[in-house]
């Protein structure tokens, strides 16, 4: 990352340089899950899809901006575990969702 990019932490409620939000994290131990722009992940958020994928198995595609709501991480920095009508045990990668 280049110097000036911020993140906004949703636990202190300010902007902090991204290096410093990485740091934090690597201290915690826990496993970072980001969105396509950055955004941290967290359990319970909404997203929103910014690519139309088609989901293998259960025919059907979902399209750019459908809501994804009460997400769960599952220890992958990029995969989210998350429900849909209709379809059972989806499973998307974070570089296909936006924090909503």
């Amino acid at each position: 990352m280049t110097d000036g990019e911020y993140v906004y932490d949703e636990a202190t409620g300010e902007w902090i340089a991204d290096g410093e939000a990485t740091t934090e994290a690597a201290e915690d131990g826990a496993v970072v899950v980001r969105d396509s722009v950055g955004n941290v992940l967290a359990d319970g958020d909404q997203v929103t899809l910014i690519k139309d994928l088609t989901v293998k198995g259960a025919g059907q595609t979902l399209k750019r901006g459908t809501l994804i709501k009460s997400i769960r991480l599952t220890g992958d920095a990029q995969e989210i575990d998350c429900r849909y009508e209709g379809i059972k045990g989806l499973v998307l990668r974070a570089e296909f969702v936006r924090k909503r």
